[in-house]
């Protein structure tokens, strides 16, 4: 017997003797497989596309799907098409992960309306593997189990829940190797996918949805994917995918297949009868050629794959739509579905099934339960997130080094800073650096959340973990370890090299002073970079920002002469405030003319290489408009908190409102 024909027995057992579905209930379907019939009625769907340029843009209603009708049952339900058919937009509509906006008809599951948490309830496998590959495949099956099954359920349970589906993925030999990253080599592509099915077999879902399963796959590895997602299917789980087009030996395990094209159905039936159908209308599919070739070169108007019969008529129609007279072939095919008796029965079952449900009901997407508490995520995601620091040295430790290192090469610059006019200018030059590196060391906190963007979506759509738990993790992850230890580090080595004021005060004052400093240049890193899909763009919106609040940071202008209508500036620049802080707390008390005997000297030009230059500290910071009581120096402080936490939350609020369905 081939492979899946146990399947295709059980459909056969659906169809007239004509070839056609059966009238038959979902009940008694589901008396058979014991598994989850979904339904789904008059599906169409609408995009607002925005053409031209600027003041020239125009807003244009693009239609993705029209009139969709079918049933998918127990077994696997291949959605194929070429590219732009609609194909993701009716997987991810099945799957409530669609913005419902532009969005009609109706999803039933058992003949009940959609639950309104079903994105939780169900799987779903994206395109794109979404594991955290620095993580090893017990390790993200394990992050899995604890968030989505719930606390009620035991550790040790959760455990062997997780070697369960190690075992029957058959990943036991790469179990406890991790994922692999773009820096460190992982597992095959193939064991990545089935870690990625694995994660979401944690909450054994009656329906599965995948996203193009074989992409980036050879053809080896996607036959033994599909192979098992056919033993999955015997199980009585309804598997749902979309996917291109397959190979032979992919396509002879479908057990049901939905063709489209240009958002149309052409046909919807069990796939050993699609060949079938298209001879039914003329298309005859040659010996040896793949069915799924064969049906994407009639989409594609391949005169080629068609019987000679139709060849005259099908150059006409496919002139007809490049010249744009008359219906497309796509139109001509999804009218000849409409008119077909496999249209009819199954439109038949549909509203048998769509008039027991008195509740017309819209699937509501919006509403995510969670199986498990704020606390109990947070604790998941910060240990994932340190996890994930510890196990990709080349940031954390790079950053480490890169700090020690320029806190030596900047300590030998500047080293044992003298209290003469050298000595100012030097302890002013120096606390601008120091300024400006804790600003653009913090560039790096841009990759926080553009590099694990997809990852976040996927796990917060699923039920993982709340929105606060995510970012309070990224937080404590980055802040602690990214941000506190290099500042520390390059306080210690920067303040004894230079010589600067020898009391612990003002050591701790420097060192608070730039701790504030990187976390609120970090804080508004993540406020630019949340929600942004590519890094470069918000690695070009940092720079320029921080370049411009460099210029107003008091060094390179004095404030004071600026234009007023261009002064107001200098309060959105933590370079100032941060170097007045640090200027304030080292240069107050000091004296920079204690080599000189008669002061007042100075203003009697007596020693002309000092005139314009000050003795004291206070009056240097007077001439800079810098108040220089303990007062100015805490108000500094308080600004870069207040900057901290409007940042924060800009951040969070961008999380909270960012497009999360497709």
């Amino acid at each position: 017997m081939a492979e899946g024909q146990p399947h295709l027995i059980i459909q056969m057992s659906d169809l007239n003797t004509n070839g056609t579905p059966s009238r038959k209930q979902p009940s008694a379907d589901l008396a058979v497989r014991g598994g989850s019939v979904l339904t789904f009625h008059n599906i169409s769907y609408h995009v607002k596309m925005k053409t031209g340029f600027l003041c020239y843009q125009k807003t244009a209603d693009k239609e993705v799907l029209r009139d969709v009708n079918g049933i998918m049952r127990p077994g696997l339900n291949a959605i194929l098409g070429p590219t732009g058919s609609g194909k993701t937009s009716l997987l991810d509509i099945l799957a409530a992960r669609k913005n419902p906006e532009g969005l009609s008809g109706d999803i039933l599951i058992n003949g009940a309306p959609q639950p309104a948490n079903f994105k939780c309830t169900s799987g779903y496998v994206v395109q794109d593997d979404v594991v955290m590959g620095t993580l090893t495949v017990r390790e993200n099956l394990k992050f899995s189990a604890a968030l989505r099954l719930p606390k009620s359920v035991k550790e040790c349970e959760k455990n062997e829940r997780v070697n369960q589906i190690i075992n029957e993925l058959g990943l036991s030999k790469v179990a406890d190797s991790k994922v692999g990253t773009q820096f460190t080599r992982g597992v095959s592509g193939g064991e990545r996918k089935r870690t990625s099915i694995g994660m979401e077999l944690i909450i054994d879902p009656d329906i599965l949805f995948l996203d193009e399963p074989t992409t980036g796959l050879d053809a080896s590895t996607a036959n033994v994917v599909l192979l098992l997602l056919k033993r999955m299917a015997k199980q009585g789980k309804t598997i749902i995918f979309s996917i291109h087009q397959p190979r032979y030996s992919i396509f002879r395990l479908f057990d049901n297949l939905t063709l489209l094209a240009a958002g149309r159905v052409l046909y919807h039936g069990p796939t050993q009868h699609a060949m079938e159908y298209f001879q039914s209308i003329g298309y005859e599919c040659e010996p040896y050629n793949n069915p799924a070739d064969f049906l994407m070169d009639i989409i594609n108007g391949d005169f080629t794959a068609v019987a000679l019969s139709k060849i005259n008529e099908t150059a006409t129609e496919s002139t007809e739509e490049h010249t744009g007279y008359g219906k497309t072939l796509a139109e001509k095919l999804a009218e000849e579905y409409f008119n077909s008796a496999y249209y009819q029965e199954t439109k038949a079952v549909l509203e048998s099934i769509s008039s027991g449900n008195k509740n017309k009901t819209k699937a509501v997407f919006q509403r995510i339960t969670y199986a498990n508490s704020f606390l109990h995520q947070l604790k998941w995601v910060s240990k994932r997130t340190f996890k994930n620091l510890v196990g990709n040295p080349q940031a954390s430790i790079a950053q480490l080094c890169v700090t020690a290192f320029l806190g030596l090469v900047i300590g030998a610059i500047f080293f044992g800073l003298k209290e003469d006019s050298t000595g100012l200018q030097n302890r002013v030059g120096a606390m601008f650096f120091l300024t400006t590196n804790q600003c653009f060391s913090s560039i790096s906190a841009i990759e926080l959340f553009v590099v694990e963007k997809k990852i976040f979506i996927h796990e917060y759509i699923s039920g993982y973990y709340r929105i606060s738990a995510y970012f309070i993790s990224k937080l404590m992850a980055d802040l602690i370890p990214m941000r506190t230890i290099p500042s520390i580090i390059f306080s210690c080595i920067i303040y004894f090299m230079l010589g600067l004021k020898p009391t612990v005060e003002a050591f701790f004052t420097m060192l608070f002073t730039l701790m504030m400093v990187s976390y609120t240049a970090t804080s508004m890193a993540l406020a630019i970079a949340a929600g942004e899909s590519v890094d470069a763009v918000a690695n070009l919106l940092m720079t320029i920002t921080f370049v411009f609040m460099t210029i107003f940071s008091g060094l390179l202008v004095n404030l004071r002469s600026i234009l007023s209508w261009l002064s107001w500036l200098k309060y959105f620049s933590i370079p100032r405030y941060g170097m007045t802080a640090l200027q304030i707390n080292e240069l107050t008390g000091l004296n920079f003319c204690s080599n000189i005997n008669n002061t007042n000297l100075i203003s009697n030009n007596n020693y002309p290489q000092m005139s314009q230059r000050w003795c004291f500290g206070e009056e240097y910071l007077k001439n800079q408009g810098i108040d220089a009581s303990s007062w100015g120096l805490w108000q500094n402080h308080l600004a870069l908190a207040c900057m901290t936490i409007i940042f924060l939350t800009i951040a969070y609020l961008k999380l909270h409102f960012m497009k999360k369905f497709s």
